[in-house]
């Protein structure tokens, strides 16, 4: 009984340990930049300056059909597979537009680049290009994301949204920030466009 109780341990000490070194470097990873507005009870506002993002488009019309194969197109490019065979730092957070016509994911590219200085992806179905400056709403949730996740949210901010009076646009968009073998300390986001004045 104490031998499996020992080792019982050993595994729990063990996991912890495995990932608590996942974590330190993901805090490490750049994210993307931004400036928050105006913090409320469930949501906030945020204000994204333009940015540099390397995406793909996809018929996907969910988070699994689109997760898998978006990420490895997009891996492949900051991974080598583009003119320069250079490697790009993964930054945080992945983002997804998934929607019945055409969805996308977007990875951003290190605050370091530009689309001036990026090397040209071998792969055409990736395309490099900058963001909008944007007021943002973010909700945030833990845990790994799934579809049901993805709309509950959605619906979620979007009614916050209507009881403060706050106009939003554009595709309601999922953020995800960690990579798929961390399993504590999840961060998930879904964030839409929104009308704002610093009001």
């Amino acid at each position: 009984m104490k031998i499996i109780l020992t080792s019982f341990i050993i595994i729990i000490i063990t996991f912890i340990l495995f990932q608590s070194f996942i974590i330190m470097p993901e805090n490490k990873t750049e994210q993307q930049k931004y400036t928050l507005v105006r913090k409320y009870k469930d949501f906030e506002i945020r204000f994204y300056p333009s940015a540099t993002i390397a995406t793909i488009h996809s018929k996907a019309k969910t988070y699994k059909e689109l997760s898998g194969p978006g990420f490895r197109k997009l891996a492949g490019y900051i991974f080598g597979g583009n003119e320069a065979n250079t490697k790009i730092s993964m930054t945080s957070p992945v983002q997804m537009d998934i929607n019945d016509s055409l969805s996308t994911m977007s990875f951003i590219m290190p605050s370091a680049y530009s689309i001036e200085n990026l090397p040209k992806p071998n792969d055409s179905d990736v395309q490099i290009q900058n963001t909008a400056d944007e007021y943002i709403a973010a909700i945030r949730f833990g845990g790994y994301a799934s579809d049901n996740d993805i709309k509950f949210y959605s619906e979620k901010l979007q009614n916050l949204l209507k009881e403060n009076g706050i106009h939003s646009f554009g595709n309601y968009k999922f953020l995800g920030y960690n990579p798929p073998f961390q399993f504590i300390g999840r961060r998930n986001e879904i964030v839409v466009a929104v009308e704002w004045k610093n009001n």
